[in-house]
């Protein structure tokens, strides 16, 4: 039986190009996986058993191990991932519910302000922070009052920004699929609006909840762009790889500090599926209607509105910053900090525009191919594939990054070919961002309907005609958005291509990073604003391609729901 249920067709009663095809779409993104992500991952754990000595064993664990200031590096990380993911989950409920159980005023305005952190590299609400709040910040311009931001405290503020919109979609999603009737049956039986929440509402969102912490715990115990720039002296395990390997040239320290970081991110990762799987959605629920209650609303609306304008606050000033003569000394405006002429110019952005382009079509393309061929699959290898296709997302983009150092700046003309160059920033973004590319990429194969495909082999069509005709137009929006998903996330990773930057190459997210460390913040400021807007526009052109797509298609409700 196929994964789907239906009878598979195998050996000879399947035509030769048939199961040509299937090979090809299966093999080829299956040698990407092994040769770009199994191979890289293999290569780190090996050199983090390969001792000083030459000998293989456990002595650079125990070394590093024994070493005081890392568990207090462990600690850190803990305890900012976990504060991070407590707010994150906490407002990310409020906001949610907001938006999903209440007729809330300027949706769109709380909507933008939840897309701004995804515009830009993750650093750059670090650097809005520091301009805000710093010690040469506008509040202390305009005030004169100072504040702590570096360390801990500016690490889980500017990490919170980062993740909150994740926690948001995830309970926004839980709360989407609650059943109106268990509500009803409450209000029958006289059930106060509080109870109802604590009843019915917190019992149904407990997995949602989960699951949106441990993600949000994830994306930040292994962010590095924050850390970087407003950590201070707070040391996470993020920084220590950074130390190790770029700072101290120790790679197979750097591999080991690695391995640990993957352990929890890994553990998180496992808990986060366990949870989506235990909280899937109720068959047959219909959907819990909006409405107003002045006692609920008032505050959710003000925690809402107070958080939205935070975060289009910090993204404000760093666009302000942009323009400044001199930050805080002349406040006069100026363009001249778009004239950048060091650290490459603005080669890195042009590197990044190119990359990303590679990252979006080679991703796409090899995604498509492997979801047709799990499709036609029986049910073992098809989840076998799935499960192999999903792993990249449990892997941190720091040590994918490390892993692709280790494997391909060797002497051999291949794979060493690669290293320094753009196509293999492409081929680690597109990894890193693998697994959310195949679900989306699933979600969309799975509108096709298997009638339409068997109507088009009974009139004579082959395998070609079959794409043409019946799965290529179904899966065009899903082929879009998953296009510029890994085009827009490509333009603004930093953790997973820092350590491939070299001497004649770097990328825009490093530029911002290395503009700020070398005292430059208003051009870092600039650059950001650039990458921001070319991110931007990829958007507004995936959200045209899509509604021009639903009026070919006569579906104009569903399409413009999905963009």
């Amino acid at each position: 039986m196929s994964a789907a249920g239906k009878p598979v067709t195998r050996g000879l009663d399947t035509p030769f190009e048939e199961r040509l095809f299937q090979r090809v779409v299966l093999l080829v993104p299956l040698a990407g996986l092994a040769l770009f992500f199994l191979y890289p991952l293999a290569i780190v754990i090996w050199r983090s058993l390969l001792q000083r000595d030459g000998a293989v064993g456990f002595g650079n664990y125990r070394e590093i191990l024994a070493l005081d200031h890392l568990w207090r590096v462990v600690w850190n990380s803990m305890v900012m991932s976990g504060l991070t993911a407590l707010i994150c989950v906490s407002l990310g409920l409020v906001i949610a519910y907001a938006m999903s159980r209440s007729r809330i005023p300027l949706r769109w305005l709380v909507s933008l302000a939840l897309i701004l952190p995804l515009l830009a590299p993750s650093l750059v609400q670090a650097l809005g922070l520091i301009f805000m709040f710093g010690r040469n910040g506008l509040l202390n311009y305009l005030t004169g009052m100072q504040m702590q931001i570096y360390g801990l405290p500016g690490l889980v503020i500017a990490n919170s920004m980062y993740a909150l919109p994740q926690a948001v979609m995830i309970l926004a999603v839980a709360l989407r699929y609650a059943d109106r009737r268990q509500y009803d049956a409450a209000l029958v039986l006289g059930a106060s609006p509080w109870r109802r929440f604590v009843d019915i509402t917190l019992p149904s969102l407990r997995f949602g909840l989960l699951s949106a912490g441990f993600v949000c715990f994830t994306v930040t115990i292994t962010d590095f762009g924050n850390a970087a720039v407003i950590g201070g002296n707070y040391r996470v395990l993020a920084s220590e790889i950074y130390a190790q390997v770029v700072g101290q040239m120790n790679f197979n320290m750097g591999a080991v500090v690695g391995i640990l970081l993957l352990i929890p991110t890994l553990l998180a990762f496992y808990l986060e599926k366990v949870a989506a799987q235990r909280g899937g959605i109720q068959e047959g629920a219909i959907p819990v209607e909006p409405d107003r209650w002045a006692p609920r609303d008032i505050p959710l609306w003000a925690a809402s509105y107070l958080t939205a304008l935070f975060l289009i606050a910090i993204v404000a000033v760093v666009i302000f910053a942009s323009f400044v003569q001199l930050w805080p000394y002349k406040m006069s405006l100026t363009l001249k900090n778009y004239n950048i002429t060091t650290h490459g110019a603005y080669d890195p952005l042009w590197t990044s525009l190119y990359a990303s382009l590679i990252t979006a079509t080679f991703g796409t393309l090899m995604l498509f191919a492997l979801v047709l061929a799990q499709r036609k699959m029986s049910r073992g290898p098809a989840r076998l594939v799935y499960l192999l296709a999903i792993i990249p997302v449990g892997v941190p983009g720091l040590v994918l990054g490390l892993s692709y150092v280790l494997s391909f700046n060797v002497k051999p003309v291949f794979p060493g070919i690669l290293y320094g160059s753009a196509l293999l920033i492409a081929f680690c973004n597109f990894y890193h961002y693998h697994s959310q590319g195949f679900l989306t990429m699933v979600t969309g194969v799975r509108n096709v309907p298997r009638q339409l495909e068997e109507t088009v082999t009974t009139i004579g069509g082959g395998v070609w005609a079959n794409l043409r005709d019946a799965i290529i137009p179904i899966m065009v929006p899903t082929l879009i958005s998953v296009f510029f998903f890994l085009f827009m996330r490509g333009m603004v990773t930093l953790s997973a291509v820092i350590f491939l930057i070299t001497p004649k190459l770097s990328v825009g997210a490093v530029s911002v990073m290395r503009l700020d460390q070398a005292g430059s913040s208003t051009q870092a400021a600039a650059f950001s604003v650039l990458i921001m807007l070319t991110v931007l526009a990829a958007m507004g052109l995936m959200r045209l391609l899509l509604l021009a797509q639903a009026r070919v298609n006569g579906r104009p409700g569903r399409e413009e729901s999905a963009a």
